[in-house]
């Protein structure tokens, strides 16, 4: 039985995995990194961080059909109605984190650097921007009982 976390917090935790990929395997060489397969990792890490803290603050997915897909106009629609100067972080970031790092695998520190601040940005203002239910706060708080930590440590 999975407990529910605290989704800007998963996403920070999802950005830092990301750093940790780069640090670790992309290797750095100069103002470029080496391994192109590690920073499409990278990229793909923070981006769902982006996509998990965004989800959380707008409530996009809570608004969507079962097994329907959020879209990248959903997201820049939401920002427009809540705060549209953050529209241009979310398009800087989806292009750079998703398309340029996620896709292309681009080397250059700068850009990662680049893309990686767009990210964190989003995720700092998804963290002001959410409101969590009492329900949602209620499960972080609970202590999961012997039998749950027993059957997760076994079974997941």
């Amino acid at each position: 039985m999975a407990t529910l976390r605290h989704p800007i917090r998963e996403a920070e935790r999802y950005l830092q995995n990301a750093r940790q990929i780069l640090t670790n395997k992309a290797e750095k060489d100069g103002d470029y990194y080496n391994d192109t397969k590690y920073v499409r990792m990278a990229g793909n890490t923070a981006w769902n961080g982006v996509l998990i803290a965004l989800d959380a603050a707008l409530g996009i997915k809570k608004k969507m059909k079962p097994r329907q897909r959020p879209d990248v106009q959903d997201y820049q629609f939401a920002l427009n109605r809540c705060d549209s100067k953050m529209n241009i972080v979310f398009l800087s970031a989806y292009e750079s984190l998703h398309k340029a790092l996620g896709y292309d695998g681009n080397p250059s520190y700068k850009v990662v650097q680049s893309a990686l601040t767009d990210g964190q940005r989003l995720i700092e203002w998804a963290d002001k921007n959410y409101h969590p239910t009492p329900d949602e706060i209620a499960e972080w708080e609970r202590e999961p009982n012997i039998f749950q930590r027993i059957y997760s440590f076994l079974f997941m």
